[in-house]
């Protein structure tokens, strides 16, 4: 969410500095699909309509499209929050559910009754509900100053909300934006390995021998995916790891 242009951009630059997170995020499961504004090839599995309109117009304002390149919606992060809801995260299948439930510390993790599932399906509607009785429209037909207002208001938990605490919804929201720019587009995000190219993450490991005693040299290599890999577009050299292609930078 921006306050003005410079946050935005100071946001951006923050990501880029930070570098690239764990790719490491469970794949959701197969089931019945639903479409709605994905891309092509790919089907809605858990999000209705409104709530994907929803996730595009808040991952936008979170992680926004600037001079550096595209953003959180153009690397199709709702997609990703999407699969990742209908799968084993979204269920909390490997977790544990029983009480109790205090609101915790950031170090202590989830700390809710609730599902992921029941997280998102809960907060949007009431968030949606709360901006139609203050401004006539749902969260995703807002300006973009109003829409930063209602983020704001939820990371300050001064949004009510019933169903959960609106800052431990604000969180996992941005922790999900944040995990599916960042993670390997078999999860569904980082469309065309956005997230990577923002911050030069190679992907997946190489070997780098040759490169060790080149100190202060950047590495600058076209990102690999796993998908790359699985459909044959990455060389693999004799020990299974992929040849990485080394950008020439330009000074």
């Amino acid at each position: 969410m921006d306050e003005s242009g410079a946050s935005g951009k100071g946001r951006r630059r923050f990501l880029k500095s930070v570098g690239a997170l764990s790719a490491s995020v469970p794949a959701a499961a197969l089931g019945q699909q639903h479409s709605h504004g994905a891309a092509k090839g790919e089907k809605y599995m858990f999000l209705s309509a409104a709530e994907v309109a929803f996730l595009d117009a808040a991952v936008a304002r979170l992680i926004p499209a600037d001079e550096l390149g595209p953003g959180a919606k153009e690397a199709g992060v709702a997609y990703f929050i999407d699969q990742q809801l209908f799968g084993g995260f979204g269920t909390m299948a490997k977790m544990y559910r029983q009480g109790p439930h205090a609101e915790g510390t950031p170090q202590q993790g989830y700390q809710s009754p609730l599902t992921p599932q029941e997280v998102y399906r809960a907060a949007i509607a009431e968030v949606d509900a709360g901006c139609v009785k203050q401004h006539g429209r749902p969260f995703a037909k807002l300006e973009a100053k109003q829409q930063d207002e209602v983020l704001r208001a939820l990371d300050e938990g001064k949004f009510p909300l019933e169903a959960v605490p609106a800052r431990f919804f604000f969180n996992l929201l941005l922790d999900n934006t944040i995990e599916g720019f960042f993670s390997d587009p078999i999860y569904g995000g980082n469309r065309d390995k956005i997230g990577w190219k923002l911050v030069g993450f190679p992907g997946v490991a190489a070997v780098y021998t040759q490169h060790i005693e080149k100190y202060g040299v950047p590495y600058d290599a076209l990102p690999i995916s796993i998908v790359d890999i699985l459909e044959g577009k990455s060389v693999l050299d004799e020990t299974g790891h992929p040849k990485h292609v080394l950008l020439v930078r330009k000074d």
